[in-house]
């Protein structure tokens, strides 16, 4: 049976959920469980979820740490920051930015001369 959460977080990103919840041992001590919780449609359109767990326990933390910073950190550094999925989707729109030349040429286009008898 699972034991009492004793300090959870919710992090909702699209159609997955991910929960951090800090659970207690019989003993007394902590441990982390994360579980991604995905939902999908079913043809008559009613839903249902896919759960996956895992188990941190304490000892495990720093060198779990380690190799996630370290894993996170080569995706970032090979990839960038940039989600590839988003491009693949119908509605998607590139974000385009302006050049130096262009921002200045830009701002020349865009600023209108006042003279202060308009004022």
């Amino acid at each position: 049976m699972e034991q009492e959460e004793i300090y959870s977080k919710v992090l909702r990103a699209g159609r997955r959920t991910y929960f951090f919840d800090v659970r207690a041992t019989k003993a007394g001590d902590y441990y982390l469980t994360v579980t991604e919780s995905k939902k999908f449609t079913n043809d008559d359109g009613s839903f249902h979820y896919k759960k996956h767990k895992i188990y941190l326990y304490k000892e495990d933390f720093k060198e779990f740490n380690a190799i996630l910073n370290e894993m996170t950190d080569y995706i970032v550094n090979e990839k960038g920051q940039e989600v590839i999925s988003e491009r693949h989707q119908k509605d998607y729109v590139k974000e385009e930015f302006p050049s130096e030349d262009s921002k200045d040429e830009a701002s020349a286009d865009s600023f209108t001369d006042v003279s202060f008898d308009d004022i």
